[in-house]
């Protein structure tokens, strides 16, 4: 019995995944999840592209890895899975909990770890009445996040299933709070209502931590995080131009990621996470002077260009293989550069000092990682990925 590399289509981490599996000497297969039929009848099951049956290579496998991009295809896809004895990475319960913003965070809450400040109100913008007549709630809705959330603190509204930084605006005036609630119309990322959040003061960066477990084995998380960087948006998000810096983690963040970790997963043998979180530094006096940061980051940012140049290069599609030494060449050099180490020392310090002040936001169940969390944190996730998969195998 095999591995099966579920995908939506395959891009640079199920590239990386192929080539890891190879190189571990794991066998794996794919499957792919888009233009491809899945039949239950009275005769059985039966799975196939117009092109291919799928059904010996459904048949020989035990642990399914599902990488669909969509939250929505990833969810059906885990759930589909399970209905036919496959074993999956993450399980459709832990997809459904990621799935949720709320859900997340509601999870994070109840095991006591630290959270935003955060208030769901399940109802939204605006309603339609039988006879076509439109009601807005944005005023009462507005009502009720004040009585909770302060305006001079900032008051942030998310999207509940978004992700890449969809959605998510700041409101620092009563105007700007009723608009942005009025944005926040029932959609795919939005299914219902309206969430709303304090504002962290996290500085100039974010970061994303990488948990994983194995069966029969302890959760681990990893001893340095993914710091995405940058004054360009209060969203220090990577695909809105911020840049990526290795952050070294204290004992007590680990620990407290590694229980997210379990929280998120508990009832299941093995899973991976990547973890949002942020540094609530509410007085930055004691650090460094925020003109000589910026200037560090325009600096990183011109070392950075070699290794956008080479994410750009299409010969991935036809040499993976050497497009991804490019890369690491590339990428080595930024992380060797003066002004990626200042930047990361800032980051450092910061995080040390402020460790106790650290709140996890968002769980992501199935992380890019090949060109940015691999390079920055020296963890290829494909390995724990793989190796949880493998513990499933009978």
């Amino acid at each position: 019995m095999s591995i099966a590399l579920l995908y939506e289509r395959s891009e640079n981490d199920e590239a990386g995944l192929k080539q890891t599996a190879q190189q571990l000497g794991i066998d794996l297969s794919f499957m792919p999840f888009r233009k491809i039929a899945l039949t239950i009848s009275k005769e059985g099951f039966n799975v196939k592209t117009k092109g291919k049956d799928y059904l010996e290579t459904f048949n020989q496998t035990a642990v399914v890895i599902n990488r669909a991009q969509s939250k929505n295809r990833r969810l059906q896809a885990s759930y589909i899975m399970e209905m036919l004895d496959k074993k999956t990475i993450n399980t459709s319960q832990v997809e459904f909990t990621c799935y949720s913003k709320l859900r997340t965070l509601l999870q994070l809450w109840r095991a006591g770890l630290p959270v935003p400040k955060t208030v769901f109100v399940p109802c939204d913008a605006s309603d339609f009445m039988k006879n076509h007549n439109e009601i807005h709630n944005e005023v009462d809705i507005a009502d009720l996040f004040q009585a909770e959330l302060s305006l001079d603190d900032g008051i942030v509204i998310k999207a509940d299933a978004g992700t890449h930084g969809k959605m998510i605006m700041l409101s620092k005036t009563r105007e700007e709070l009723l608009s942005n609630i009025k944005e926040t119309k029932p959609n795919i990322i939005n299914p219902i209502g309206v969430v709303a959040q304090e504002l962290i003061k996290k500085w100039f960066y974010d970061l994303r931590i990488i948990v994983y477990k194995e069966k029969g084995k302890q959760p681990v998380c990893h001893n340095t995080a993914l710091a995405r960087a940058g004054f360009k948006d209060f969203r220090t998000n990577t695909f809105l131009g911020n840049l990526v810096f290795e952050a070294k983690l204290p004992q007590s963040v680990l620990d407290l990621a590694s229980k997210c970790g379990d929280t998120l997963g508990k009832g299941n043998d093995a899973w991976i996470f990547a973890l949002d979180a942020m540094i609530n530094v509410v007085d930055n006096k004691q650090q460094v002077d925020e003109a000589y940061l910026k200037a560090q980051l325009d600096l990183a940012a011109q070392d950075y260009l070699p290794v956008q140049k080479v994410k750009t290069d299409e010969t991935r599609l036809t040499n993976f293989s050497a497009w991804n030494s490019r890369l690491e060449q590339t990428f080595s050099t930024y992380a060797n550069s003066d002004s990626y180490q200042k930047v990361k020392s800032v980051i450092d310090e910061n995080i040390e000092s402020n460790k106790s002040a650290i709140v996890f936001h968002e769980a992501n169940s199935c992380p890019e990682f090949w060109e940015n969390t691999r390079l920055v944190t020296g963890l290829n996730v494909a390995v724990p990925l793989l190796k949880a998969a493998q513990s499933l195998i009978d």
